[in-house]
């Protein structure tokens, strides 16, 4: 992987984060102070499971 397809995939990820709290801000906002009352358990677990798509994805593509 050279480094444009590193700063390319960041920049997908920056726009794909960005898009939720510019189209509907306030479902982000109350989605997020949802997030805020999880444990932080369940949070990792939420995390662990990010990563797992992101790696599945990764390796079908």
């Amino acid at each position: 992987m050279d480094s444009d397809t590193l700063l390319a995939a960041l920049g997908l990820a920056l726009i794909l984060e960005g898009l939720m709290p510019f189209v509907a801000p306030n479902a982000w906002r109350r989605a997020f102070s949802q997030l805020m009352q999880l444990q932080d358990g369940q949070l990792r677990f939420f995390g662990l499971l990010a990563v797992g798509g992101g790696l599945l994805l990764l390796w079908l593509v």
